[in-house]
């Protein structure tokens, strides 16, 4: 059995919200694994942040980053359910953070359901080409294009992309960290990349 250490269970609270219990019982039931414990608690109903989903998020903040000497700038729009917690520092930390990943990582959409059809649909026809190009079998072909189209969400959807200054976690999971963190749904709303030339 893994030996489940103070800093595991410190790290899936922040995550989650979820009790200090609770937490070390996950962690327990998948032998230290964080991702499989964060599924182990919401399969419970026991993760603060699948509650809170549910809620309304009417507030927030708009923040903008600039870098690159004025070349490249970002606004972004993060919304929260009060003021309150727009004005808390952890809140802001997050909108400076989720601005620089915009900065660095150039996401064309914010989710996987807002890349248009037709931009779906190219992109499948590019990926079955490929995989047709290397003589796969027609069901083994579907196979990789459907697995190419995972890592064409990963590499232009915000919320799937790897964190700037976490790879381990996605920005998906950065913000539902902010969200348990701070007991309020939490959702980026909108944002645009602006870069000189492009």
């Amino acid at each position: 059995m893994a030996t489940i250490t103070p800093q595991q269970v410190k790290e899936l609270r922040e995550r989650t919200g979820a009790g200090m219990m609770d937490c070390k019982r996950a962690l327990e039931a998948t032998g230290g694994d964080i991702e499989e414990a964060i599924q182990w608690l919401r399969k419970k109903g026991l993760s603060q942040a699948a509650k809170l989903a549910e809620r309304v998020a009417k507030e927030g903040l708009v923040g903008a980053y600039i870098h690159g000497g004025g070349r490249i700038g970002v606004l972004v729009e993060i919304s929260c359910e009060t003021d309150f917690v727009a004005r808390t520092d952890d809140f802001q930390e997050l909108l400076k953070d989720v601005a620089m990943h915009i900065a660095a990582s150039q996401p064309r959409f914010l989710s996987r359901e807002e890349v248009p059809a037709e931009v779906l649909e190219k992109e499948r026809e590019v990926q079955l080409a490929r995989a047709r190009a290397e003589n796969k079998p027609e069901q083994v072909a579907q196979k990789i294009v459907e697995g190419r189209m995972g890592k064409f969400f990963e590499e232009n959807c915000l919320l799937e992309q790897p964190f700037v200054k976490d790879p381990h976690i996605t920005v998906g999971q950065r913000i539902q960290e902010a969200s348990a963190k701070l007991g309020e749904k939490i959702e980026v709303r909108r944002f645009a990349r602006f870069e000189v030339g492009r």
